[in-house]
């Protein structure tokens, strides 16, 4: 059900934000059958490498599985409250590593893969968009009333982003769903083709009851988006995606798609879009999600599964000392704002 909010939502974004789809509702909804049906035709093959392809299957144990899915979910949970689109592969596969690193065994190689197509991802959505971006900031030049509101161009355009974004939340389904049941597939406690029916359900159930929020962000928060750009966004994204799934690799669709908006907004924009505080918080939650998701499974194999209550203590003070740190950096910012509101500065 995160991952329907956090991922699968986020896919509508483009044609919210541009309204082709005006009503929240009719584009949660949308998502929701459009990931259901990823994951029941293409969901398998990033299943096969959650279940089995990070750690040896032999540790995919119901205690571990337990404590991967806890420490995902809980990282999910905390960024969806914020209405920040997360990844949820980072958050599941770095879930994973906690587990291996407390037993000592990790599929390197694979990992190193998996990583790679992540940097790799993102970066390949927010240049292809761009470039796309000037491609349609030409055509806009040369025909300006392609857009306008009113005419039949316009009616078809609207059509095209809907369905570019139906097309998105399929490539969502296709990847995200695996990183809820792979676990539990690889614990055998179900099959591949039970996983993938229950985990479309979830997250189709998740996408209404908790999209709202990520919707909102994505496609409002970010930058306003044309009918034509809105649909390059989603384009990209969602060939990405599936490109990688068929391949068997968990891959960050919320970042491809929000790096592909970032894409088109540069193009129109510049650099002057990056000043946005939006970009900076959802950076921040990006890079801090894999680690948070990786040291709270970690802590829970030792507390949990070793009873290692020096583990515990440690980990504790660690995440203490963090806040304290958190804390003075903001105090800091306030302290030189308000110096800079009186007309001085450091």
């Amino acid at each position: 059900m995160n991952i329907g909010a956090s991922g699968t939502a986020a896919s509508m974004g483009a044609a919210y934000g541009s309204g082709a789809v005006r009503n929240k509702r009719i584009a949660m909804v949308l998502v929701a059958v459009a990931a259901f049906l990823g994951a029941v035709i293409g969901g398998g093959e990033v299943v096969k490498t959650i279940s089995g392809g990070i750690i040896p299957s032999q540790l995919m144990i119901v205690e571990t599985v337990v404590i991967v899915l806890a420490s995902a979910t809980i990282t999910l949970f905390g960024a969806n409250l914020l209405g920040v689109p997360l990844s949820t592969s980072e958050v599941t596969v770095g879930s994973i590593v906690g587990v291996g690193l407390a037993y000592q065994s990790i599929y390197l190689v694979k990992l190193l893969i998996i990583v790679s197509f992540w940097i790799l991802v993102p970066a390949a959505a927010f240049f292809g968009a761009y470039f796309i971006g000037k491609l349609i900031h030409r055509v806009d030049h040369r025909y300006p009333d392609l857009q306008r509101p009113g005419t039949a161009s316009e009616r078809w355009l609207r059509w095209l982003l809907v369905a570019c974004g139906v097309y998105e939340a399929f490539s969502a389904g296709m990847n995200n769903v695996a990183n809820a049941v792979g676990p539990l597939v690889g614990a055998g406690l179900m099959s591949t083709t039970s996983g993938i029916w229950l985990g479309g359900v979830a997250v189709a159930i998740g996408c209404l009851l908790l999209g709202g929020k990520v919707l909102e962000t994505n496609g409002k928060k970010i930058t306003s988006l044309s009918l034509l750009q809105g649909s390059a966004v989603s384009a990209t994204g969602g060939t990405l995606v599936i490109v990688a799934s068929i391949f068997g690799i968990p891959v960050p669709l919320t970042q491809a798609t929000t790096c592909a908006i970032l894409g088109v907004g540069t193009a129109e924009n510049g650099l002057k879009l990056w000043q946005k505080g939006i970009i900076k918080q959802i950076l921040m939650v990006w890079i801090v999600s894999p680690v948070s998701s990786l040291v709270v499974s970690f802590a829970f194999v030792h507390v949990f599964l070793r009873s290692d209550l020096y583990m515990l203590v440690v980990l504790i003070s660690v995440f203490v000392a963090t806040l304290g740190f958190v804390g003075l950096i903001r105090l800091i910012r306030r302290e030189n704002s308000s110096i800079n509101d009186q007309g001085g500065g450091i």
